[in-house]
């Protein structure tokens, strides 16, 4: 088995929600005090516990759950909806954090603020992030955002250049991701390494038989219909994997409108590219995405799913993933 990509937390340092993960960790002071402590370091998951999980995103924590199935509680931090870029944890979630016995971020700077988090909270647990020097990955590069702030980027690991760090909606990537959970739960909880590894196993094959049925939905696309414009920089690695081209992105990250400028380039680039479609992403309001398609003369597509899960189909990583393309094929063709 490889190494995993666990890392000790980091000394506190100043990120997107500093100010928030530090106020919610004095808060958290006192409700761990009021709740009795945590667990004692070297306590763990007992014989027949379930192991507790702590992800950042939903869509994270579903994988873990897929993996891990009765033999897990996995908790997300960010709720369903949410906004991870940037999110502000409660001394709720410090507890969960402290009392956890993995944790699992993307890194690449999407969660940054769960380093701070995790330091903050005291956690003994092994934290593994699952983006960061993945086996076989070819990184994209984020576009040059306006405030480097917003942590929807990094550098630390990838040399000068930003990556971005979408890389689950490249279905092959997201078993990737699977693997690393599959070792992670197997080494915090060797007794039923078995059991997990043969579900991870199941997982994958259900995820490449997804990967191949997206294929063969936008295979029946006319190649000169391929262009889409997205909310924000989420969806390059789809567009990789699956043969479309983004044209544009209404917004280089959340929270960061864009000029009046910014927005006539857009226009002009999808008029001149003859992109069908501006599709809204669900947890963000769609104002500014159909104000674009409206200048644009084309239509403005259902929000959706990147970051986190939604209602039902999309409350599995799979249910997304296949509504995603039924709403893009759909628009498209």
């Amino acid at each position: 088995m490889r190494p995993l990509p666990f890392r000790l937390a980091p000394a506190l340092r100043p990120v997107p929600g500093h100010h928030a993960v530090a106020t919610a960790l004095v808060l958290a002071s006192l409700f761990l005090a009021a709740c009795g402590g945590v667990r004692a370091p070297d306590a763990g998951a007992g014989v027949g516990e379930r192991l507790q999980v702590v992800a950042t995103t939903t869509v994270l924590a579903d994988m873990v759950e897929q993996v891990g199935g009765d033999h897990v509680d996995v908790r997300s931090l960010v709720p369903r909806g949410g906004e991870v870029h940037t999110f502000d944890p409660s001394p709720r979630d410090v507890a969960a954090v402290a009392d956890a016995d993995l944790v699992v971020l993307n890194g690449l700077g999407l969660d940054a603020w769960a380093a701070d988090l995790v330091a903050g909270a005291g956690a003994t647990a092994p934290v593994i992030e699952l983006g960061e020097d993945l086996d076989g990955v070819e990184y994209i590069a984020a576009r040059e955002h306006g405030d480097a702030d917003q942590g929807d980027e990094t550098t630390d690991e990838h040399g000068d250049e930003a990556v971005n760090p979408h890389l689950w909606l490249n279905v092959a990537y997201a078993a990737r991701y699977v693997e690393r959970i599959s070792d992670a739960l197997a080494d915090v909880d060797p007794g039923r390494a078995e059991t997990i590894r043969a579900a991870a196993a199941a997982y994958r094959e259900q995820l490449a038989q997804l990967d191949t049925r997206i294929r063969e939905q936008i295979a029946g696309i006319p190649e000169d219909r391929r262009r889409i414009v997205s909310f924000h920089e989420a969806f390059p690695y789809f567009a990789a994997a699956y043969d479309l081209e983004v044209v544009g992105v209404v917004v280089e990250a959340p929270g960061q409108d864009p000029s009046a400028g910014e927005i006539t380039e857009l226009v002009a680039a999808i008029r001149e590219s003859g992109a069908r479609a501006v599709f809204t992403e669900a947890q963000f309001d769609d104002r500014l995405a159909r104000t674009v398609a409206e200048e644009a003369d084309v239509t403005v597509e259902p929000g959706l799913y990147n970051d986190s899960l939604g209602d039902p189909p999309a409350d599995t990583y799979v249910g997304m993933m296949e509504l995603n393309a039924e709403q893009i094929v759909a628009a498209l063709r």
